[in-house]
């Protein structure tokens, strides 16, 4: 398995994102799909402190629950590496050291263990000093609530000052970074965090590796994505470029005899610094078409005609 940048922790190639629990999946299904992912040798699941807070009724936390339930029914706390992120819970935004200290004991209390092997600044906070964050991280860390501290939806700027940061202060370094990358959203990591992520080891698990659904197939018209829970996170991609790329990872699909979810996210995790994609799904049945993905391999004419597609889709939007 790969391992992720400079932690020495070693990575199934698919990560499993659970913002859809107690969303788009009930408790029970959810608990089947972690049951069957893990089965089938996956070990990262990526949470959130703000899952799912967006769902009616939902307040977040939601995610970390079903999975602290999960693990404590289960007793399997040692197979899987749970990362879990701070700042975009209601209750405590931004990263102050206060912030992060209580969002992580509430992560804890929720998650039911006794620590976060990865634990990521969600979203920047500009206002709040970021030695005062890096050093908060830290005392997580030696506290040893924390194994390994990550970034998520940060700025390569930002990216490399706190690394300077962690190293000024002799401080833990971050290992990861979550960057939005997909076949139909590459331009900001590709031109700006993945040298970032080369320069420092790295290792990156992107977030929204199918588009939100887009890059399954399911959607053939914009009336498609209409009314669905997912519906209005398409934006963009419901253009003719867009739909040309689903036809092409529909035809490579065809040729493996795959799913084209299969291909996307066999491409994403064949690209520099990748470690592992990461992808939700709502039903126990989806998760086959994800798990093929760590092994399916694309042959070098098969993944030129992806990304030629995904070009022509990026010069399209400009």
């Amino acid at each position: 398995m790969p391992v992720l940048g400079s932690s020495g922790l070693d990575v199934f190639p698919l990560a499993l994102g659970t913002n859809t629990f107690r969303w788009t999946a009930s408790t029970a299904e959810s608990h089947r799909i972690l049951d069957a992912f893990v089965e089938r040798g996956g070990n990262f699941l990526d949470t959130a402190d703000v899952y799912s807070v967006w769902a009616p009724g939902n307040s977040g936390g939601e995610s970390e629950s079903v999975i602290g339930e999960w693990l404590a029914s289960r007793g399997n706390r040692e197979r899987v590496i749970i990362a879990t992120k701070v700042s975009g819970h209601p209750a405590f935004p931004g990263l102050t050291a206060d912030n992060i200290t209580a969002g992580a004991e509430r992560s804890l209390k929720r998650l039911r263990t006794d620590h976060l092997d990865v634990y990521y600044a969600h979203v920047d906070d500009p206002a709040t000093p970021l030695e005062e964050t890096v050093a908060a991280f830290d005392r997580l860390v030696q506290r040893g609530l924390v194994r390994h501290v990550a970034l998520s939806n940060y700025t390569a700027d930002r990216v490399q000052e706190w690394v300077d940061v962690a190293h000024d202060l002799g401080a833990a370094p971050p290992v990861s970074l979550q960057p939005h990358y997909n076949l139909l959203a590459r331009t900001g990591f590709e031109r700006d965090l993945r040298p970032v992520a080369e320069r420092n080891d790295l290792g990156v698990l992107p977030y929204s590796g199918l588009a939100s659904g887009f890059l399954t197939g399911k959607y053939r018209s914009a009336a498609d994505a209409a009314g669905t829970a997912r519906g209005a996170l398409l934006g963009d991609y419901l253009t003719g470029a867009g739909f040309a790329v689903v036809r092409e990872l529909e035809a490579v699909a065809s040729e493996l005899e795959a799913e084209p979810a299969t291909v996307a996210l066999a491409w994403l995790r064949s690209r520099p610094t990748v470690v592992a994609p990461i992808a939700s799904v709502s039903a126990v049945d989806q998760l086959d078409a994800l798990l093929a993905s760590a092994s399916l391999e694309l042959t070098p004419a098969q993944d030129e005609r992806l990304t030629t597609a995904s070009d022509s889709f990026a010069a399209a939007l400009t």
